[in-house]
């Protein structure tokens, strides 16, 4: 692919540019080890390092041209410089012209919030197919084109592979994505340059505060995808939520809500709630889901509504509602061979999801009977919620055990500790500590009776566990089948028919 600088700085606030913008790129990266002759380099200012410092290799490397926020004090002639005031902005605006701006070539639907937006996303890309068109998905569990997975690093990807991979859905004859899109690519505008068709919010709840350090600074990141939804899109936003007002604020979309309790442009409801899914009600039209809990009905709100602002016919959306299936490790259950022990793999990893999801489980369980609770948090994050969410999981759970879980460069069992400082004497009591994951796991499993639920959170889809020193295949899905079939006489290995 070859394309003059200047028709890739056709969307970029240009300040100032030194040399001549007619030269021809070859590539175009924001890593001065990609860099090879005739790549236009990115200089961005990242969380660790800062792309300016690496504009000298990248010259030296052979880039043609180089994007940045300030000059180097000795310049190449050789080399064409572009001033911006902001190169993270610019880089996405960059990548869309690279890939021929392939955002305007489908219908774009972004998801933010806290929770829900792996569920809402990926239930939306399924909506579509289900509509019969080809549809792509950017998500924290896998990306699709078409049916064709690949493994996602990030919940959002960088710009370049963000557009790269919508330039392959349209190639591939895809029509709609669902894209998550977190705070953290809202913060350092990975989705500028996108063409968005609608925007949903699921929810606000505490999380990142290791990166965003407030609340408000966090809020507003979510609330700066809103800001640059078009005047021809759509916004749709929980209007249970009191932070879905303040998201749409200053939008320039359309405006729509969506709600379980409020007054809203759509309405959900749920009739009965079960282990193996609910009866809801979308605008006073009955629906058997294979759905479990609350939020979830917000998650199934959420796709009903955009599906409608989608264009899709009402009838075709309300038949597809009752076929769509859950996302894997959010709300997963599992049954020991004999039926007698539940147990449940959720994602749950803030305070508010790990409340959510046992929440759930306490409306939905036969009296006398328990929720054994296994919970970790993760290194190198937010601190400041690890006590709350051991809070969260006492309140709600006969049991808790504390475990390990991702915990990176820090000491897993500082981090317990850090969470049982959050419970009080008498959860204290209640609550064991074991900090090797698959043992806790398996011990929750033993100690439960007939009837009762285990619930595994932290986790869900993720295959391994990362500590300081080395990453291992880990999966709490597999664990707790393992652990469930040990509870037969003489049971052993994985029994892969335990799912529900």
């Amino acid at each position: 692919m070859i394309k003059k600088l200047s028709q890739l700085l056709q969307s970029v606030m240009v300040e100032n540019i030194v040399g001549n913008d007619d030269v021809e790129i070859l590539s175009v990266t924001a890593d001065s080890r990609k860099v090879s002759p005739g790549s236009l380099f990115v200089a961005v200012r990242g969380t660790q390092v800062d792309g300016h410092d690496f504009i000298g290799k990248a010259v030296e490397m052979g880039a043609s041209a180089v994007v940045c926020e300030s000059m180097p004090s000795s310049p190449e002639t050789s080399v064409v410089y572009v001033r911006v005031s902001d190169s993270s902005v610019a880089l996405g605006n960059i990548a869309s012209e690279w890939y021929g701006r392939p955002s305007h070539e489908l219908t774009l639907v972004g998801v933010t919030g806290t929770n829900g937006k792996t569920t809402t996303a990926t239930l939306l890309y399924e909506m579509a197919r289900m509509q019969g068109e080809k549809a792509g998905l950017l998500s924290t569990v896998a990306n699709y084109i078409d049916n064709r997975r690949i493994e996602a690093d990030h919940t959002t990807p960088d710009p370049l592979t963000i557009n790269m991979l919508l330039r392959e859905m349209v190639d591939s004859g895809c029509s709609f994505a669902a894209m998550e899109v977190s705070s953290h690519a809202c913060a350092q505008h990975r989705i500028a340059g996108l063409n968005f068709a609608g925007g949903v919010f699921s929810n606000l709840t505490r999380d990142h505060l290791d990166y965003h350090k407030t609340f408000a600074e966090y809020l507003k990141a979510k609330k700066s995808f809103f800001d640059i939804l078009p005047s021809k899109a759509w916004a749709l936003v929980n209007a249970d939520d009191r932070n879905g007002e303040v998201m749409i604020q200053n939008t320039a979309a359309r405006k729509y809500t969506y709600s379980l309790r409020s007054h809203a442009d759509f309405k959900g409801r749920i009739l009965e709630n079960r282990l193996d899914g609910m009866l809801m009600q979308f605008d006073g039209r009955e629906v058997e889901t294979l759905f479990t809990g609350c939020f979830n009905a917000y998650n199934l709100t959420a796709v009903y509504a955009a599906s409608i602002l989608l264009g899709w016919e009402k009838e075709s959306v309300l038949t597809a509602m009752s076929r769509l299936t859950p996302v894997a490790g959010r709300f997963q259950p599992f049954r020991s061979p004999d039926g007698s022990v539940t147990a449940i793999v959720d994602y749950a990893h803030t305070p508010d999801a790990i409340a959510n999801v046992l929440d759930t489980v306490r409306e939905v369980i036969g009296p006398g009977h328990s929720i054994i609770t296994v919970t970790g948090a993760g290194g190198d994050r937010d601190r400041g919620k690890r006590p709350i969410m051991a809070r969260e999981a006492a309140l709600r759970s006969e049991q808790v055990v504390l475990t390990s879980d991702n915990p990176r460069s820090e000491d897993p069992e500082a981090i317990i500790a850090e969470m049982l400082a959050g419970e009080d004497a008498g959860q204290q009591a209640r609550t064991l500590v074991i900090t090797d994951r698959r043992q806790a796991i398996r011990t929750a499993v033993r100690l439960a009776r007939p009837g009762d639920v285990v619930v595994v959170c932290g986790k869900g889809h993720e295959t391994y566990e990362i500590f300081k020193d080395r990453t291992i295949h880990f999966d709490d899905r597999e664990e707790v089948a393992e652990a469930l079939s040990a509870l037969l006489p003489g049971g052993c290995g994985t029994n892969k028919n335990t799912t529900i």
